[in-house]
């Protein structure tokens, strides 16, 4: 028997609700503090205040840092990074062996001091070099992507010390380090699967915070090492490069001096505004990132400096997935429920 419901006590709810600024219905589960819809669909905060704005701020931050990334453009990231470390350990980075031959001359970057890491050898290197091939071969394919990603990470991650304490130490590899580590935590994700995953987000948006890093970074440098935020771009440091390795692309700028100047101030500033690509979408995303890897097509004509790592892990920010045949796309694709009797 169903029971029915008083007219007078549902009134006087309605008032009693209405008195206390908590119309509609709400999740009881929810606890207080939650947010209510009243009869025409508009929503009423339950938080207000600084805990309201405090837990609005969480919220955003967290969709920031989590957003849904799909399976089929992780598998693409995947592979694409993973067979670049492969041309990386042989034609970028491939002093880790000859370095094997000269340990006396290692000296460790801060990292390679702090962490109890081996010193250069022969051995060391070529065992290295072994990982990451049939490690970077194995992720690249979907396969045992937690193990083979660790291990192409732990083992690339020294390989990059060897390389570096023995001279200069790139930044490019900034972004491409943080994507070897980033991609193992995501799981299995393979083209055909369908959906996406937070997961998947986070690791992406840490790709994506440091290739802008690579920038904002180089300017943060810039500043300390000249003593204000802008006197690199007005020295003459495209001079001096050009001097010493230019192209001849390029060569016939050093006639205009001024035009180097302006040059430099054109990096400068985009290197302090590049944090701004991190959060546009769509036409706006598409011309910061232009203009940086335009900026490295420049460089690599002019002067002969390539950052590939750096534009290889710019793939982070476009939705790779579209460009893939239709066939993937159908597979991938929720299939529809058969009919049950």
């Amino acid at each position: 028997m169903t029971r029915q419901s008083d007219p007078e006590q549902e009134n006087a709810r309605t008032t009693e609700t209405a008195a206390t600024g908590s119309i509609g219905a709400s999740d009881p589960a929810a606890g207080p503090g939650t947010s209510s819809s009243n009869g025409d669909g508009s929503a009423y905060a339950g938080t207000s205040g600084f805990g309201g704005t405090v837990s609005r701020a969480g919220s955003a931050v967290r969709r920031w840092w989590l957003p849904e990334i799909p399976f089929a453009r992780v598998a693409i990231m995947r592979a694409v990074i993973y067979l670049f470390l492969l041309y990386d350990i042989f034609y970028l980075r491939n002093d880790v062996i000859p370095h094997g031959h000269s340990p006396e001359l290692y000296e460790p970057l801060w990292i390679g001091r702090v962490l109890p890491l081996p010193e250069p050898s022969v051995g060391l290197a070529q065992t290295l070099q072994v990982l990451i091939v049939v490690g970077s071969l194995v992720a690249a394919t979907g396969r045992l992507p937690r193990l083979a990603g660790w291990t192409v990470a732990i083992c690339y991650f020294e390989w990059l010390i060897l390389s570096m304490s023995f001279g200069k130490v790139d930044h490019d590899h900034l972004a491409l380090i943080i994507a070897v580590f980033a991609l193992p935590t995501i799981g299995r994700a393979r083209l055909t699967d369908d959906g996406a995953s937070p997961a998947a987000g986070w690791a992406f948006r840490c790709i994506q915070v440091s290739v802008i890093f690579t920038y904002f970074g180089s300017a943060l440098a810039k500043w300390v090492r000249n003593g204000a935020p802008f006197a690199w771009a007005n020295g003459a440091v495209l001079t001096w490069a050009f001097i010493r390795r230019a192209t001849d692309l390029a060569r016939w700028s050093l006639d205009y001096p001024w035009l180097l100047r302006i040059a430099q101030w054109v990096m400068l500033t985009a290197e302090f505004l590049s944090p701004i690509v991190l959060f546009v979408k769509g036409k706006l995303l598409y011309l910061g990132a232009g203009f940086f890897l335009t900026f490295h097509l420049v460089t690599y004509l002019t002067l002969g400096i390539h950052f590939l790592p750096t534009v290889v892990c710019w793939l982070a920010f476009f939705p790779t997935e579209k460009l893939l045949p239709d066939r993937f796309r159908r597979a991938s694709a929720p299939q529809p429920a058969e009919a049950t009797a």
